[in-house]
């Protein structure tokens, strides 16, 4: 067995191939930079460059590997790494190369909140690939995870308090969310790569407990031992700065008009739709316990709960 991984070097894709090379398992490790999966070479992947922009090399990757993980995005995209080419077109040219290839197992991250109805066009691209998917005749199987602390709590929250002892948030920063530890999400992928039959066909992955921004901005302050400062860009500022910045950046306009609309037009709260740990043998990761390894890889001593 061969598994190709699409975004290696990701939150997610990265912890996958280390567990798979783990089991001794063959791994194709694509990504658009491998100068940057060094360390996924020295694990022993086979690490090659490809873009889910350019058809050739998907189609190239997909020949002689037996199962897929689709874990790239372009969510801050622009230019040919815009979400229009990657998690779109890029997603139905790699559903079609690994189909023609005979690829057997086909595992799609897709996103919690997917849905035609949703107001952002990133979750309703995420739904329609899953219908492609879905049709394609290839053995699906469909994670739709929460947030991932690594990028929502962490870099665009987080990592400005250790850094710069300030986290700048969008909007007022009260509405709950759900966040989750991307190495959790990589343990499901495997499952649903390697187990046969799969333990599941969709599932839902979230963490434990929902918390706010500014709840996240006060639990690395608290953790760090340092004094809570935050700044807001008003929301009406952002959605109007998302409109300007659009026809430039239109990943950036993406985040901001997200961050800036308010909670009953996006929810994103979540509740656990079985019990991981019994179900799975996965226990979640809190927030808690996140923060206080980045606030320790920061060389920072964290605060005693």
């Amino acid at each position: 067995m061969k598994v190709l991984v699409v975004g290696a070097t990701g939150a997610l894709g990265r912890p996958v191939v280390q567990l798979l090379r783990a089991r001794g398992l063959a791994v194709r490790a694509l990504n658009r930079h491998p100068e940057q999966a060094g360390d996924l070479a020295e694990l022993g992947a086979e690490v090659v460059a490809g873009d889910l922009a350019d058809p050739s090399s998907i189609e190239r990757a997909c020949a002689d590997v037996t199962r897929v993980l689709a874990c790239a995005h372009g969510l801050l995209g622009r230019g040919q790494q815009r979400m229009e080419t990657i998690d779109d077109a890029g997603h139905r040219t790699l559903i079609t190369a690994a189909r023609a290839g005979g690829v057997q197992r086909f595992v799609y991250t897709s996103a919690h909140g997917a849905g035609p109805e949703n107001p952002v066009d990133f979750f309703r691209t995420k739904h329609a690939i899953e219908q492609v998917l879905l049709s394609s005749g290839l053995d699906a199987v469909i994670l739709q995870p929460t947030a991932f602390m690594e990028h929502h709590a962490h870099a665009f929250n987080g990592k400005g308090i250790l850094e710069k002892g300030k986290a700048q948030l969008i909007g007022p920063g009260i509405k709950p969310r759900n966040f989750v530890c991307a190495q959790d999400v990589a343990r499901f992928a495997v499952r649903a790569l390697l187990d046969d039959p799969p333990p599941f066909r969709r599932l839902a992955i979230g963490g434990p407990g929902n918390y706010s921004n500014l709840e996240v901005a006060a639990l690395y302050a608290r953790i760090a031992g340092v004094p809570l400062r935050v700044s807001h860009l008003p929301a009406g500022v952002a959605a109007l700065l998302g409109r300007i910045i659009r026809p430039l950046h239109p990943g950036v306009a993406r985040i901001l008009r997200l961050s800036s609309m308010p909670a009953e037009a996006m929810p994103e709260h979540f509740v656990a739709p079985v019990d991981y740990e019994r179900e799975f043998g996965v226990r979640m990761t809190s927030l808690d316990e996140f923060v206080r390894r980045q606030v320790q890889r920061a060389g920072i001593t964290p605060r005693a709960a």
